[in-house]
C-alpha cells in the first residue's frame, strides 16, 4: 500500500532534516559569491554538482533537473539563482564583496530546493509524481528567466503544476502566508523622456523648460492614479528616477524619468498605460514640450491555484508550520509567467522573530535571513509540492 500523503511528508521532512548541513553549507558559499541576472554561472555550477541527479541547461545559466517516476505530470519548484547590485553591509563572515548580494534571499532557495531534491531523490519510488527541479536565472532583471522558461524549456516538458518558496521579513517566525487567488502584482517599467528647448536660466523665455514639464508631469501622474482606478483594487505608481540638466543655470534640451506600474487586475495595468501616456503628452504640450513614453511589459499578476493553496494548507501543521494572517501585495515577481503553462502557488514563509535575525526589508544591504531558513524553505517546498501533486490527481 502506498503511504498517505502526511506519511511521506513526514518522510520527506526527515530526509530533509539529514541534508541540512550540506545545504546550509552550500547556501554560505552561495552567498559568498553571488552573480547578477545572466551572469550565473558560478551558480548554477555549484548546484549543478550538488544534484543527485544529472540536470539539463535552460535559458541560459538555468538548470532543470528530474527526481521519481518519469517525467510526465511533473511538479516544477522554483529557486531562483542571480542576487542583486547590492553593496552588502551585513558583516557576517560569509558574506559577499563587491557590488553584487543576495540580498533577497535566492542563496537560500537554492539550498533548501537542493536539500529537497536530494531527500526526493532517495524516495524516488514513492513519489506521487515527479519533482522537477527549476534552478531559474534572472529573477531580479530583464529579460526575466521565467518568462525564457515558460515560452521555451519549461513549456516543452508540460508541468502538471509550479511552486515557489519565497522569504518574508513581514511574516512571524514559524508561519506561512499561502492565499488563494491574486497575491502579487503585476509590473511595468516606463521610461518618459521630454523634449524641451535649451536655454540661459535667466532668459527661459527663450527655451522651453523640460524639468519643469516633467515636473509637473510627475505630480499629475500620482494625483491621476487616485481617480482613474478604483480605490478598491490595488494600483500603484512610482518614480525611480529623474534625470536632467548638467547646470544649476541651464535649462536643458532633455529630462528623463524611469517609473514602475503595478496593478491586480489586467483592465487596470491596461489604465496605467493609457494614463501615463495622456498625461506626459498633455502636461508636455503645455509648456511647450514633447513627451515620449517607452513601455517594457514585465510580469503579469501572479494568481495562486485554490486547490493547490487549500491543499497545502492542510499540510502546514504536519510540518510544524502554521497558516499567517492574509498577505496580498503589490509586490510583483516573474514566477508569475509560470501561469500561462501552468497552475501555480507561491507562499511566503516568515522570518520575522527567527533567532538572530535582524529585521531588515527585502533588498536591503543588511538583510540576512538565518540559516534556520534553509529548513523552513524547504519544508515549504516539500509541503507545495506534495499539495500539487495531490491536487492535481484525477478524482
Amino acid at each position: 500500500m502506498p503511504p498517505s500523503t502526511e506519511q511521506l511528508l513526514k518522510r520527506l521532512l526527515a530526509g530533509i532534516e539529514q541534508e541540512l548541513p550540506r545545504a546550509i553549507a552550500l547556501r554560505r558559499t552561495l552567498h559568498s559569491l553571488p552573480e547578477l541576472a545572466h551572469a550565473e554561472e558560478r551558480t548554477a555550477a555549484s548546484i549543478t554538482a550538488e544534484l543527485p541527479v544529472e540536470a539539463t541547461v535552460a535559458a541560459g545559466t538555468g538548470r532543470l533537473a528530474f527526481v521519481g517516476p518519469g517525467r510526465t505530470g511533473a511538479v516544477a519548484v522554483r529557486a531562483e539563482l542571480d542576487g542583486l547590485p547590492v553593496h552588502e553591509r551585513t558583516g557576517v563572515a560569509f558574506s559577499a564583496t563587491g557590488t553584487t548580494m543576495h540580498a533577497c534571499g535566492h542563496d537560500v532557495h537554492m539550498a533548501a530546493l537542493i536539500a529537497l531534491t536530494r531527500a526526493a531523490h532517495r524516495l524516488a519510488d514513492a513519489l506521487p509524481a515527479p519533482l522537477l527541479a527549476v534552478f531559474q536565472p534572472s529573477e531580479e532583471a530583464y529579460p526575466s528567466g521565467a518568462q525564457q522558461l515558460a515560452e521555451g524549456e519549461l513549456a516543452a516538458l508540460s508541468p502538471a503544476a509550479v511552486v515557489s518558496a519565497h522569504v518574508h521579513p513581514e511574516m512571524p517566525w514559524g508561519s506561512v502566508a499561502l492565499d488563494p487567488g491574486l497575491v502579487n502584482a503585476s509590473c511595468d517599467l516606463v521610461e518618459i523622456t521630454v523634449e524641451g528647448s535649451s536655454t540661459h536660466g535667466a532668459y527661459p523665455h527663450h527655451g522651453r523648460d523640460p524639468i519643469l514639464a516633467l515636473a509637473q508631469i510627475v505630480v499629475a501622474l500620482h494625483a491621476q492614479v487616485a481617480r482613474r482606478i478604483d480605490p478598491l483594487r490595488p494600483a500603484v505608481l512610482t518614480v525611480g528616477t529623474i534625470e536632467g540638466g548638467s547646470a544649476e543655470n541651464v535649462i536643458p534640451s532633455q529630462a528623463r524619468a524611469r517609473l514602475a506600474l503595478r496593478a491586480h487586475h489586467t483592465e487596470d495595468r491596461e489604465t496605467l498605460r493609457t494614463l501615463v501616456a495622456e498625461v506626459a503628452a498633455g502636461v508636455a504640450a503645455a509648456n511647450g514640450c514633447v513627451a515620449h513614453v517607452a513601455v517594457t511589459a514585465g510580469e503579469p499578476a501572479l494568481e495562486n491555484d485554490t486547490a493547490i493553496v487549500s491543499a497545502a494548507r492542510g499540510l502546514l501543521p504536519t510540518a510544524e508550520l502554521q497558516p499567517a494572517s492574509e498577505w496580498r501585495s503589490c509586490g510583483s515577481d516573474d514566477f508569475a509567467f509560470y501561469g500561462e503553462i501552468a497552475p501555480l502557488a507561491m507562499a511566503f514563509v516568515g522570518l520575522d522573530g527567527a533567532e538572530g535575525f535582524v529585521s531588515r526589508p527585502l533588498h536591503h544591504p543588511e538583510l540576512l535571513p538565518p540559516d534556520e531558513a534553509v529548513a523552513a524553505i524547504a519544508r515549504v517546498q516539500a509541503v507545495l509540492y506534495l499539495a500539487a501533486a495531490l491536487s492535481r490527481e484525477p478524482t
